[in-house]
């Protein structure tokens, strides 16, 4: 998800800086305006997951800390070690997503109103 994302924004960027037609920046922002929904749903679906794994870290926590035990230390390490990566890609998402609002912007300016 992570490459065809960034594949995207690319292709946006590149069509940004290229001289277009208001009915192609319409086609554009038509277009965007799906991949939005697709991505913001994407995000969505990794919020809740990335939300499981850290209410599982914090339960892990206080049971290790309370109930001792090598085992509970080394599940809330795992946790851990999950709950990090999931942090760094909805980070990803949702500030890929803020920028395809403003370039979504910029297209309804250039296409000449509102879709």
């Amino acid at each position: 998800m992570t490459k065809q994302i960034k594949e995207y924004l690319e292709h946006l960027r590149l069509f940004l800086d290229g001289e277009h037609t208001r009915e192609e920046y319409a086609q554009e922002l038509a277009r965007l305006h799906v991949r939005i929904g697709f991505f913001s749903h994407e995000r969505l679906v990794h919020l809740l997951v990335m939300l499981g794994f850290a209410i599982f870290f914090l339960m892990a926590l206080f049971m290790a800390l309370t109930v001792g035990g090598a085992g509970l230390y080394i599940l809330t390490v795992l946790f851990l070690a999950l709950l990090i990566p999931y942090i760094k890609h909805y980070y990803f998402l949702e500030n890929s997503v803020q920028k395809m609002y403003l370039i979504y912007n910029k297209l309804e300016q250039l296409s000449g109103g509102a879709e």
